[in-house]
């Protein structure tokens, strides 16, 4: 285990100084690209603390969409979701996929874009 900071501490500490030092002190093109910056490292912090997690989550409900056909690598699960769906063998209808979806797209969004679900 590596001591402190670990990698998301470090991710927020180099995202706030971008945005609270540089970037009041840049404009135009640069001011832009100092944002971008800035949420990229945001999107790395939460890939570092709930990826993990997310991937899971997903493998586990690709599992049991799938069964014993699935493969381990998570690409491929998906690949071969994808197909079953196209050929019309799996439909919102199937039991689990549409709960599947729904909180496999949930924690992506909670990385790349967090609030975007947030309900009012």
């Amino acid at each position: 285990m590596q001591d402190r900071p670990h990698a998301p501490e470090l991710l927020q500490a180099v995202a706030q100084f971008l945005r609270e030092r540089v970037l009041p002190a840049t404009e135009g093109a640069l001011a832009y690209q100092v944002r971008v910056a800035a949420n990229a490292l945001g999107i790395a912090q939460r890939e570092a603390e709930q990826g993990a997690a997310a991937q899971a989550r997903e493998a586990a409900g690709l599992r049991a969409l799938l069964g014993v056909d699935a493969p381990a690598e998570l690409e491929a699960a998906n690949r071969l979701l994808c197909e079953r769906i196209a050929a019309g063998a799996m439909d919102l209808a199937t039991p689990g996929l549409l709960a599947h979806l729904q909180a496999t797209t949930a924690d992506k969004l909670a990385i790349d874009q967090p609030g975007y679900s947030d309900e009012p």
